[in-house]
């Protein structure tokens, strides 16, 4: 099972971002998907879902309206287009099943300087 997220980078503020993550290992169809992000030393953080077959999504409050998750299952690929990229949003991200969680892959870090 493996999770390799990429799209990470600078970015400054007001910017936008594309994150992938490429999944293997199970199948990835079956399955709700998640992006959370972690800023060092705090916990991580659920920042969009969306369900096994894209038909519903949901969002933390710190990003609603901003970021979009989707998903290509026949690329077993899930997305997290960020826009209005805030000093804020500076973490790593990584992606997971929504439930069952598997080990974490390395993770994109994405910084958006003050």
């Amino acid at each position: 099972v493996q999770f390799v997220e990429s799209g990470g980078g600078l970015v400054q503020p007001g910017g936008s971002l594309r994150l992938s993550c490429a999944a293997s290992g199970f199948t990835f169809s079956r399955y709700d998907m998640t992006w959370y992000r972690q800023v060092p030393g705090k916990e991580r953080e659920l920042v969009a879902a969306i369900t096994s077959i894209g038909g519903v999504t949901n969002y933390g409050d710190s990003v609603k309206g901003r970021f979009t998750i989707s998903r290509d299952n026949a690329k077993n690929t899930v997305y997290l287009q960020m826009n209005s990229l805030k000093p804020e949003d500076t973490a790593v991200y990584y992606c997971n099943r929504r439930w069952s969680i598997l080990s974490w892959g390395q993770g994109t870090l994405v910084t958006v300087p003050s």
